[in-house]
């Protein structure tokens, strides 16, 4: 059985008062025992959230990496750093990474390499504008998305993947893909997953990313081939994401 995974992705939001806060809940929250959490603040909270998550079933991950581990990136953060800081989960190629900073699926690749070479596992993320849903397009941009990355990685590495859909034109826009909807593209992943290996395909964990929240969580996380959620808006609301946690056990 795959464990279930809710990420919470807070972007360039967030404060020091918001990390305490969800110390605070976490520490008295009761979650359904195979739920995993992970909090993905903005790199200047990683340390205070370590501290404030360290008595907590919360784990901590990053918004992203350099996949170099040292050298002239002013402003860019290597895996080696993010592991000093306990990060044991990172997101490559958000759709906003790829869209606003033209991430590549290579560059893509890189970080989920650089990812793996110091012991964080990589969520990877991938998904369809809305010009390329009504075009009809949805599974070839989502799997040339995942067969980039999962075909060059060794088995061993694809065991330790996630991978996340995140319908672009559902991020942020209050716009929902369908249960229907986002199951339908789970499990054409899930299929493509079978062409390297049958027993990886039934265990690798299947996130939906897209406007998920109190509300919807229950029905989308139902879903057959829909393990988990990378959770934007509504993870930084303390009460709303304990409950989308609590729908998933």
């Amino acid at each position: 059985m795959r464990k279930p995974l809710i990420a919470g992705n807070w972007k360039m939001n967030g404060s020091a008062e918001l990390v305490e806060a969800f110390g605070r809940a976490f520490a008295e929250a009761s979650l359904p025992a195979p739920v995993e959490v992970v909090i993905l603040p903005p790199f200047p909270y990683l340390d205070a959230a370590r501290q404030a998550f360290a008595d907590t079933p919360v784990t901590l991950g990053a918004q992203t990496l350099n996949p170099l581990h040292s050298g002239a990136r002013t402003g860019e953060v290597s895996g080696q750093m993010l592991r000093e800081f306990g990060v044991d989960y990172v997101l490559a190629g958000h759709s906003e990474r790829r869209q606003l900073y033209r991430e590549s699926d290579e560059e893509v690749y890189d970080r989920v390499i650089a990812a793996f070479s110091v012991g964080i596992r990589p969520i990877l993320c991938v998904g369809e504008t809305l010009e390329e849903r009504d075009a009809g397009h949805t599974e070839d941009v989502v799997l040339r998305q995942v067969g980039y990355v999962m075909a060059r990685l060794d088995p061993e590495q694809r065991r330790r993947m996630t991978i996340a859909y995140e319908p672009v034109w559902a991020i942020g826009t209050g716009r929902t893909a369908t249960p229907q909807q986002a199951q339908q593209v789970m499990a054409a992943i899930r299929r493509y997953q079978a062409g390297f290996d049958r027993e990886l395909a039934g265990e690798l964990r299947l996130l939906y990313g897209g406007s998920m929240n109190a509300s919807n969580a229950k029905e989308l996380l139902a879903q057959e081939d829909i393990d988990g959620g990378l959770i934007g808006g509504a993870s930084l609301k303390v009460d709303d994401f304990i409950a989308i946690c609590q729908s998933a056990g």
